[in-house]
């Protein structure tokens, strides 16, 4: 087995310009998942991904049509019914590539300059993907995986993934597993390999305020009708105290104290004022009173407004009353916090703050619970071996400030855990223009991944 390993390795390493064409290939087909004109992009794109599970040599390859965008399945299951078996997930959508004023580059045409490739999807998640696939083909060309594997890659995770769920729960059989590999999340900086061990859910709200039934001339009502955005401003304010803290009642009631262990370990982050003032662009920082930035982003549970709309907002001026305003308000939430009570909740600040001068109406969007993996689980544990083994240094252990619903699906659905990493970095430009990959990293984790796989092996 060590010497398979290394003719992995070899062959991964001989065959990075291979790898790199490939993933030019995915990135140039703009498979945007919110938009009805990318429709044929997202099959074009599902077909691309069947045919390369094909020719690595998977069985039971299969696209599975849903109610919007397929999903694409396969599987290797050869190293028999004693090997643990890894779900591995993936999403080939990406996000809409405007303002393409603000790109240096054309979106959907893949560009190398330096030591990064530019391009809509590169990171998010296309790179993972390639990556993933280009560590499973070096293992197949050194001999047989030392672990069954399954693949499922979704194509709507950037609209939220709606038919994800449903799908998991019809085919529990299909993607039966030990445990699931999510390399969608990421690393702090090209030398510091990082395992995310906890995401924050959440729960999103748009909530509109109503005056009076049209907009009215603010000079002849101002002053004797009450303002619906003046209204939704006090409300919104007064959401948050001046210790940073979110004044739902009850919102902090199910919130797990951090222990001094995890505080420490949080501690060994990068993750430090100065560069959340950097990454930000942001004259000062904010937040919870008593906790650091890396546990206020990861570890406690925020409210945040989204977006605000009311009357004129067009250029120049219009002097109107406007007759309502509207704020979209996310919360995200920690462990044992629920979508549904948080909801409850804001109901309940609602009803208790809002005046009789108007009414108001609160309509809950989306909602997923947090997730939090065992760190000593033998996966975590053999990814601690495998980025040691590629990078020279042990994994620093993160939590999340953002949500990943799959992980949460597969704990609730499948009774397994996450192995949750990735080798994005946090400077390229996820969800923005100039969307980029550092390629040493994609390189290195391929190697990771090569590791991990035979690590896998080793710990059962």
């Amino acid at each position: 087995m060590p010497y398979q390993r290394t003719n992995a390795l070899n062959y991964a390493n001989e065959n990075k310009e291979r790898f790199l064409d490939k993933l030019k290939e995915v990135v140039a087909i703009p498979s945007v998942s919110t938009a009805e004109e990318h429709v044929p992009d997202i099959q074009k794109t599902a077909q691309w991904l069947k045919e390369e599970l094909l020719a690595l040599g998977l069985d039971n390859v299969k696209i599975y049509p849903t109610a919007r965008h397929p999903l694409v399945y396969g599987d290797w299951l050869r190293a028999g019914p004693r090997a643990p078996t890894v779900l591995i997930y993936g999403h080939y959508d990406v996000q809409p590539e405007t303002p393409l004023d603000k790109w240096d580059t054309i979106p959907f045409t893949p560009t190398i300059k330096g030591d990064n490739i530019y391009g809509r999807g590169t990171t998010d998640m296309k790179g993972q993907i390639v990556a993933t696939l280009a560590a499973v083909e070096a293992i197949l060309q050194a001999g047989d995986l030392p672990l069954n594997v399954k693949f499922i890659i979704e194509g709507e995770e950037e609209i939220g993934g709606p038919n994800l769920e449903d799908f998991i729960a019809s085919h529990t059989d299909l993607l039966a597993c030990d445990f699931a590999l999510n390399p969608d999340t990421g690393m702090l900086a090209p030398d510091t390999p990082t395992i995310t061990y906890a995401l924050r859910g959440l729960a999103y709200f748009e909530l509109r305020v109503y005056g009076p039934q049209q907009d009215l001339h603010s000079g002849l009502f101002g002053g004797v009708v009450h303002n619906p955005a003046q209204v939704l401003a006090d409300l919104v304010a007064g959401m948050h105290d001046a210790r940073g803290r979110v004044t739902l009642p009850g919102f902090y009631d199910a919130v797990i104290p951090l222990d001094e262990e995890e505080r420490a370990e949080l501690a060994r982050l990068p993750l430090t004022e100065e560069f959340y003032l950097h990454e930000s662009g942001s004259p000062a920082l904010w937040g919870e009173e008593g906790y650091t930035p890396a546990e206020r982003t990861g570890a406690r549970p925020t409210l945040e407004v989204n977006g605000l709309y009311s009357g004129y907002i067009e250029k120049g001026s219009k002097t109107v009353l406007p007759a309502y305003a509207m704020a979209k308000i996310s919360t995200r939430l920690v462990p044992e916090q629920d979508p549904q009570e948080v909801g409850q909740q804001l109901r309940a600040y609602l009803a208790e703050n809002a005046p009789p001068t108007v009414t108001w109406e609160l309509e809950q969007l989306s909602g997923s619970v947090a997730s939090l993996s065992d760190r000593q689980s033998p996966w975590i544990q053999a990814y601690i071996e495998a980025a040691q083994s590629a990078w020279g240094t042990r994994p620093l252990f993160k939590r999340e400030g953002g949500s990943v619903p799959v992980v949460v699906h597969f704990q609730e659905l499948l009774g397994v855990d996450s192995v949750n990493i990735g080798f994005g970095l946090p400077s390229d430009n996820m969800h923005g223009p100039n969307e980029k990959l550092h390629l040493p990293t994609f390189y290195k984790g391929i190697e990771a991944l090569i590791h991990f796989f035979y690590e896998v092996k080793s710990e059962t």
